[in-house]
């Protein structure tokens, strides 16, 4: 049958608007949470992610997680900062260059100048005019707890933990070199209450935060902290 003039144009301009038009967008899953393409989550049920856009930053977030039924779910989430001279691999980190080392790390304690907050089930150090975290590689106590300052640890050498009345109001020990400290790769970093600005080396997030994750925290769930950029060598997702 031949379509009348009038309609045939009419109908191949509807046959091409049709193959033209664009093809429905597929369904995209959403992006797994972030410990979930992560090499290494530690082994427990809570971890902490501190992420940075790349290793020249001095500012990016922390996210406190906690796996149940099977799923990593994020529980709160806060602005960080970082070392004033950014991040770097942890095992090439040096003393002394306010870098904050990257990797994997547990949570050996907690301390702090003020009470702990409530719901703390953490160990927690309360810090005294007499505590000290020793820095000196020439001591025995480096990249410890001393209270009074050990007899071989340089003053010059240590923090005075109670002169950082907003720093350590409230604080976690990372396990960062702590276990089995080697000397000159860098004492005392901790995940710890904002300061004035960046840090020496460890990873700070605003006070109500802080406390937030100490009340949050389980040791027995054993938790880490996992410190790294967005991508490249020192990517969170390597650790």
């Amino acid at each position: 049958m031949r379509l009348p003039r009038t309609v045939a144009p009419l109908l191949a301009a509807a046959l091409l608007s049709v193959a033209a038009a664009p093809a429905a967008p597929r369904h995209m899953p959403p992006p797994l949470p972030l410990p979930d393409r992560m090499a290494d989550t530690g082994g427990g049920s809570q971890l902490i992610t501190a992420q940075a856009p790349d290793t020249g930053s001095t500012t990016g977030r922390v996210t406190w997680w906690e796996r149940r039924a099977g799923r990593w779910t994020e529980a709160g989430s806060a602005p960080a900062r970082f070392g004033a001279k950014g991040l770097v691999e942890g095992a090439a980190r040096q003393q002394g260059t306010n870098t904050t080392p990257t990797g994997l790390y547990d949570l050996p304690y907690a301390f702090g100048i003020a009470p702990a907050p409530a719901g703390t089930r953490y160990p927690y150090r309360r810090v005294t005019d007499a505590s000290w975290w020793c820095q000196d590689n020439d001591s025995r106590a480096y990249n410890r707890w001393t209270q009074p300052l050990a007899p071989d640890c340089r003053p010059a050498e240590a923090e005075h933990l109670v002169a950082y009345e907003a720093q350590y109001r409230h604080a976690l020990v990372t396990g960062f070199n702590y276990g089995r400290p080697v000397r000159g790769r860098g004492a005392g970093i901790f995940l710890h209450a904002d300061g004035r600005g960046a840090t020496a080396g460890c990873v700070s997030v605003p006070a109500d935060a802080m406390a937030g994750i100490l009340a949050w925290a389980d040791p027995l769930r054993a938790p880490h902290i996992a410190i790294g950029t967005e991508s490249g060598a020192t990517a969170l997702t390597r650790y």
